[in-house]
């Protein structure tokens, strides 16, 4: 394979609301798309209509709206991926946000 159309795809999936279901400002979001579009010169947001997250959790199903932000990446730095999911986390009030990479090959 040709390493320059080797990219990783991270996704960061967040909820629209909190644990109370009361739901995040848009600016929360906004400021999302702003950092990664600054840090990594573009960003992709499925804000128009949120996935749902269901799990297990203490014996019954849980469930979540979510937002879907994306991001292609030439070099995945772990170190400043894990920082900013814990700073994700505290601003968004949760045990854990998801993101997740994956390895893609662009065309």
């Amino acid at each position: 394979m040709d390493d320059d159309h080797d990219m990783d795809l991270v996704q960061v999936l967040l909820p629209l609301s909190d644990n109370e279901q009361h739901p995040f400002p848009r600016a929360y979001f906004d400021r999302v798309a702003r950092e990664l579009t600054d840090r990594f010169g573009g960003v992709t947001s499925y804000t128009r209509s949120s996935a749902e997250g269901r799990w297990t959790h203490e014996g019954g199903t849980t469930a979540d709206e979510v937002v879907v932000v994306e991001v292609m990446v030439g070099a995945l730095d772990e170190a400043w991926w894990t920082a900013y999911r814990i700073a994700l986390e505290a601003t968004f009030r949760q045990k854990r946000v998801i993101v997740r990479a994956q390895r893609v090959r662009v065309l």
